[in-house]
């Protein structure tokens, strides 16, 4: 039996070390060996890595990139926690309006929310011509007003970590010291705010980490302003002439460096900050009726209007305009831009086929999503039900994605699956669609894992040891225990999959092959030409599509299951 399980966890092991391992492993050392991967092996030493304080373009991409992710992780930590602060102690009518907003914002590609803030706030966009207010353009092409931005967009981590850590009152601790002569900001110092301080580092490191590995919003601004920062300049490090893998690895390293000791500063301050105040005597949460809902209300409305109507709003908005700065005049209404969509003709670029774009992305998502609800699945039963030596190395792969930004995994694919010696194997994976794939999967595996992990922390142990004992293989206990009992899940798990994997525009740019149109790479390139109306209008189509494909994917899924259930009761 242990023998089996070993089996199962080096095969899964083996499978994430090669696709998500290696390659940031292949960034790592292309530092220290410049051209290892490409027949030039040279002895580079550390001299390269302190070449990025003396050239301008390197060191001012770092720079930007920590001072946009230290702001946006402060202003958005502030925001989230404040938010959730009155989610967890008040009940009003906007609360579900808050909820739904946070998981759009979360799940929205960023690209597309940066692409609906520059259609707004640019000089010819929807604010300067409509209402003339020419002060929003100054304010939100500048480093502080992108640090706002990146705010709005990034306070859902933040939001959610705290409000998960509201779950239970704590309020028993803040009386015993009003007792005690405290008054109220007391109270807040130093009793509520130490108890709940990991929280709100949990939510500040990962809003850090998702600001400094972001892509879109650097490459929205790409079109009318210049803010480069690391993920920009990887990316153009790789598609200029010559290709400079040096920049490009250097860049990798001090973004993988960042994120790290992000990382760190995460877990030593979870180590230092532990509070064990939970017992049999502890109550959750219950939310009091404000005595002014309606202020409430109408705050959180104003500030769902600011954070997410504006960017998509706009896009909407703009997908049925003939010219985005035309003003809001009936004859500059149109549906021109939603009927070329459908109409094959690709523009002024192959690249901006969408039906094209759409069947690629579609496809590579699905069987990407497939794959990993599959591996999600034999990862997660090695981690929760077996005692397998793999465990460790199992956390440690299936979390380094997550944290590890796409452009990065996809310099190391570049230097792993880019070899000549390959060919002959049939393993020249980079410019091919296979490759994309794996990608996705490398991109989706912990979400599929934490998703099942979840749902097989209610499943017993002992249930499966009874089976091994009676004779049944690791692959029968997966198939007739663990999968009937987590196939809602397991559903979940992909569908989670697939949405994470169709939009992927870092992945799509660094690994698109020749000729090969991808949905993200269609929006981009339109925005990139200026053709606004088309750019929305193929954001507004395909974000609506995924959605439906989700929603009648998981309708059949309930519909299956259920039908599978009535049988099993029937033939019982």
């Amino acid at each position: 039996m242990k023998a089996s399980e070993a089996h199962y966890g080096g095969g899964v092991a083996l499978f994430l070390f090669l696709f998500i391992f290696l390659p940031l492993l292949a960034v790592l050392v292309n530092v220290i060996f410049p051209g290892l991967f490409f027949g030039n092996v040279e002895w580079g030493g550390i001299g390269l890595i302190g070449e990025i304080f003396h050239r301008p373009l390197w060191r001012q991409s770092l720079l930007n990139s920590v001072t946009l992710a230290l702001g946006a992780a402060t202003l958005g930590t502030i925001i989230g926690g404040a938010l959730a602060t009155i989610r967890s102690r008040w009940s009003f009518g906007a609360a579900r309006l808050l909820d739904i907003t946070a998981w759009v914002l979360l799940i929205a590609p960023s690209f597309m929310i940066a692409q609906g803030w520059v259609l707004f706030a640019s000089a010819d966009g929807l604010v300067h011509s409509w209402l003339g207010w020419t002060w929003v353009t100054s304010f939100i092409f500048q480093p502080t007003g992108l640090v706002f931005v990146m705010a709005l967009s990034k306070f859902p981590l933040a939001y959610l970590a705290i409000l998960a850590a509201t779950e239970w009152n704590i309020r028993q601790f803040g009386y015993a010291a009003r007792l005690n002569g405290a008054g109220p900001f007391t109270v807040w110092r130093t009793v509520e705010l130490p108890l709940a301080m990991p929280s709100f580092v949990a939510g500040w490191t990962l809003v850090f980490m998702d600001t400094v590995g972001d892509f879109g919003l650097p490459a929205a601004l790409a079109t009318v302003y210049r803010f480069p920062t690391l993920t920009y300049s990887i990316y153009s490090a790789i598609y200029q002439s010559p290709v400079r893998f040096d920049m490009a690895g250097v860049l990798a390293f001090y973004l993988v460096l960042i994120l790290a000791l992000a990382m760190a500063l995460l877990m030593l301050t979870m180590r230092r900050s532990k509070y064990d105040f939970l017992n049999a005597r502890a109550v959750k949460t219950v939310k009091e009726q404000p005595k002014h809902a309606w202020i409430y209300n109408v705050a959180i409305a104003l500030f769902v209007c600011l954070s997410l109507g504006v960017p998509i709003g706009t896009s909407a908005i703009v997908s049925f305009m003939r010219h985005a700065g035309g003003g809001l005049r009936v004859e500059n209404f149109t549906l021109d831009h939603y009927r070329q969509l459908f109409s094959y003709t690709a523009g002024d670029h192959r690249l901006l086929a969408f039906l094209e774009g759409m069947y690629h992305s579609l496809l590579v998502a699905a069987v990407a999503a497939v794959l990993s609800m599959v591996i999600g699945f034999v990862v997660a039963y090695v981690l929760a039900f077996t005692q397998s030596r793999m465990r460790p190395m199992l956390q440690l792969f299936s979390i380094i994605s997550l944290a590890v930004p796409g452009v990065v995994l996809g310099i190391g694919y570049i230097f792993i699956w880019n070899q000549k010696w390959l060919e002959p194997l049939g393993l020249h994976l980079y410019g091919k669609p296979s490759l994309l794939v794996i990608a996705g999967i490398a991109g989706a595996i912990p979400y599929a894992v934490r998703v099942q992990l979840g749902a097989f922390g209610n499943l017993s142990g002992t249930i499966l040891k009874a089976a091994a004992i009676q004779g049944a293989s690791v692959f029968d206990r997966m198939r007739d225990i663990v999968l009937p009992l987590v196939r809602q899940s397991l559903l979940i798990a992909g569908l989670t999959s697939f949405g994470t994997s169709v939009f992927d525009l870092a992945l799509a740019s660094m690994l698109k092959p020749p000729n090969f149109s991808l949905m993200p790479l269609v929006i981009d390139k339109a925005f990139e030409f200026s053709n606004y109306g088309y750019a929305t209008a193929a954001t507004v189509v395909s974000c609506a599509s995924v959605v439906l494909i989700i929603m009648v994917v998981q309708a059949a899924g309930r519909w299956v299951f259920g039908r599978l259930d009535r049988q099993r009761q029937q033939e019982g």
